[in-house]
């Protein structure tokens, strides 16, 4: 028994060699398979390892300014320090905007109106996101699932059913910290990749700014940079002309054309005004940065490729001084109006005037305000004379008579009797008062109703007025009428360079009556706008050449000096004169139209001659113009509901004129409607008549303030600069 019990071998240390074995086996494959992917594929991994990605960036530049005439800043561009985010990643989670939020919002405070209206959805999204079971607490499990069936059926989504119970009262009791994450999420949600997107740019100090460049690297997409923002020091004069440009991107209704011109959808392009108008001027060329990423999205490098060019500067053909006062004048004349018959104009509240140079088609000035009783105060409302078309009166007397004398229809000289027309089927039509045997001059200094009634009827066709009788009327000759009105821009698009002027300013009726047609010649029949009214009277002024009307008038190289920012640089584009058409008729006729408006001014029995004739250092020439009108008072009830409209007869208060006489530099058109009515009784207080003579008072003296030689210093200053 002991030779067997001695004689036994354990098997341990033979297994363990087996399997000490077969690990060297397996490390030495491993080792040589390490050993194959290094030698043969090592270059090729350590490429994939340091694998980056070049992406180009576009940053904006300051815009072009805009100046007027004499070269004071009316738009100009400040800058301002911009805190940014770029998503280097075309999909970034809700979550890694999150804790980027959280980490921004240490470094900074973002401002009121970012934190006071956040959507109740994006107050529930960031309590979802900071409560991680909010799911499985919430709902159920009937509710957590979602089947194909309710996908198809567009059921709500378990996430949308979590929204639903998501009580604002109790769960979304914020304090200021946390609604400032939100409103940084929000802006970095909106944000598009590789654009950058601006988190805060308003009231950014100096230390914020620190702190944000100090801590750049740990903010992945996070820069911080300069900005621009746009300011108007004549705060609002001509400020509805100028325009306005997006706080927040391209606009929703001009997206699909910006961005075809290659516009990021964050940039800030002008939205009305001259700033839409010109905007491919004033934009100017964008700075490109090129950034370098890695795979993790983290920035390893940039370079700028393209520094980008400051936008362009307009030289506008405003006189800002001349403006001011127009503004002015306008709103103490309404005033005076309404203190002087306070019942009779309780309907008068706006006033609108346009100025422009007849020769040359720039517009000096163009004003409108209107006074507003529930917050006692006037409202610049300068686009009305452009868009706002009002019935003219005895204004556009002058085209009649031009249109009467190339129709052959009347003569030079010829005298009508004025008396009352009495057609049958047609209302009596008569001037003012009977002023007897009138010829052609002496019916536009006294404003003669019935002469240009003759005129109407001969054109329509029926050359000898017969009383009681029926009026022999061709229907095709109301356009006739018209087509001669628009050869001084009545009723057709002047062509001034706003993208807010409507196909035709004024308002034209389609009932051809044979009585609207007489009404047609006395300017109370279609509409016209205070700026189409300076242009027809600068037609008259400048010898029967319709001039475009245009607000600018050379495009500049901003000037890159800082001591000199300020200054008007070398002109690269001029905007010259641009004839429309010239009126196809004899000079002569012309010049007895022009003779004409001198004695409404000038003669005794001008119906203006109380206002001009006595002007100092200018003579003024023009025509009057009263038009009744049905002003409808809508009537409301105790909640302020409108439910009925009780009529007005009332009147509109025209002026178009022009001076000097000899040599006209500048022309004028004034509209005040809804004046009271002078058929009450009372004598009118003449607005259009005080406003146009101040607009003209004010012309000259800045003229005569300036000196003979107007601004010949910064003419030889903006000379030296082209050179």
């Amino acid at each position: 028994m002991g030779k067997k019990k001695n004689g036994k071998k354990s098997q341990v240390p033979f297994r363990l060699n087996v399997l000490f074995f077969l690990i060297f086996l397996l490390f030495s494959g491993l080792i040589l398979q390490l050993g194959v992917v290094q030698i043969l594929y090592g270059a090729d991994a350590q490429e994939e390892i340091n694998k980056t990605t070049n992406q180009k960036v576009s940053v904006p530049v300051p815009r072009g300014k805009m100046y007027d005439r004499n070269g004071n800043v009316v738009a100009d561009t400040q800058p301002l320090y911009s805190i940014t985010y770029t998503p280097m990643d075309k999909t970034p989670s809700q979550q890694h905007h999150l804790e980027l939020a959280k980490e921004l919002a240490k470094l900074i405070d973002m401002n009121e109106e970012d934190t006071e209206n956040i959507p109740v959805r994006d107050q529930k999204d960031y309590w979802i996101l900071n409560n991680e079971g909010a799911k499985k607490e919430r709902l159920t499990e009937e509710e957590l699932k979602y089947t194909d069936e309710e996908k198809a059926a567009d059921a709500p989504t378990p996430y949308e059913i979590l929204l639903d119970k998501i009580d604002p009262e109790e769960d979304l009791n914020y304090g200021k910290k946390e609604l400032e994450i939100i409103a940084i999420k929000r802006k970095m949600d909106s944000a598009y990749a590789f654009t950058p997107h601006v988190i805060k740019n308003k009231n950014v100090t100096q230390e914020e700014y620190a702190r944000v460049a100090e801590h750049q690297q740990d903010l992945q997409g996070i820069n911080v940079s300069t900005d621009w923002k746009r300011s108007y020091p004549y705060e609002g004069h001509f400020r509805d002309f100028l325009g306005s440009v997006t706080e927040d991107g391209l606009p929703r209704d001009s997206l699909d054309y910006f961005l075809a011109r290659n516009y990021s959808r964050n940039a800030r392009v002008g939205d009305s005004g001259l700033e839409k108008k010109y905007e491919a001027l004033l934009k100017g060329q964008k700075k490109t940065i090129q950034y370098e990423t890695d795979r993790n999205g983290n920035i390893v490098d940039e370079n700028v490729i393209n520094k980008g060019q400051q936008g362009k500067n307009l030289q506008l053909t405003v006189d800002m001084e001349l403006q001011q006062r127009m503004d002015e004048i306008l709103k103490e004349h309404i005033t005076k109006a309404r203190n002087k018959f306070p019942y009779a104009n309780r309907f008068l509240d706006e006033a609108m005037a346009v100025a422009m140079n007849p020769q040359t088609g720039e517009i000096l000035g163009m004003s409108g305000q209107t006074w507003n009783d529930d917050s006692g105060e006037f409202r610049n409302t300068g686009i009305n004379t452009v868009t706002s078309p009002v019935a003219p009166g005895s204004a556009v007397k002058g085209a009649t008579l031009l249109a009467g004398y190339d129709y052959g229809v009347v003569s030079a000289g010829e005298t009508i009797l004025d008396q009352p027309i009495d057609l049958a089927g047609t209302p009596l039509k008569a001037s003012y008062s009977n002023l007897g045997y009138v010829n052609d001059i002496e019916a536009l200094k006294r404003s003669s109703n019935v002469y240009m009634f003759h005129i109407g009827m001969r054109i329509a066709g029926d050359p000898s007025y017969q009383k009681g009788e029926k009026l022999s009327y061709q229907p095709g000759r109301f356009q006739v009428f018209r087509n001669y009105y628009a050869q001084f821009g009545l009723g057709v698009k002047t062509g001034i360079d706003l993208p807010s002027e409507t196909e035709t300013a004024g308002l034209l009726s389609d009932n051809y009556r044979a009585g609207n047609m007489l009404d047609l010649a006395i300017g109370q029949y279609d509409t016209y706008s205070a700026l189409q009214l300076a242009q027809y009277v600068s037609t008259i002024a400048n010898d029967g050449y319709r001039l475009q009307p245009r607000l600018v008038n050379d495009v500049r190289k901003p000037v890159t000096n800082k001591e000199n920012k300020n200054q008007l640089g070398p002109i690269i584009q001029s905007n010259d004169s641009n004839v429309l058409n010239r009126i196809t008729m004899e000079e002569r006729y012309i010049e007895r139209v022009q003779k004409g408006f001198y004695q409404v001014f000038n003669n005794p029995r001008g119906t203006a001659d109380g206002y001009f004739a006595d002007a100092e250092g200018y003579t003024a020439a023009g025509k009057t113009g009263t038009a009744q009108v049905n002003y409808y008072e809508p009537l409301r009830d105790e909640n302020g509901d409108t439910y009925d409209y009780k009529p007005h007869e009332l009147e509109n208060l025209t002026l178009v004129g022009y001076a000097p006489y000899e040599d006209p530099e500048i022309a004028f058109a004034v509209l005040v409607p809804n004046t009271g009515s002078v058929s009450t009784g009372y004598t009118q207080y003449q607005a259009n008549k005080e406003i146009g003579r101040d607009i003209l008072d004010a012309y000259f003296q800045l003229k005569e303030e300036r000196g003979l030689n107007g601004n010949a210093d910064e003419e030889e200053e903006n000379e030296e600069n082209e050179e």
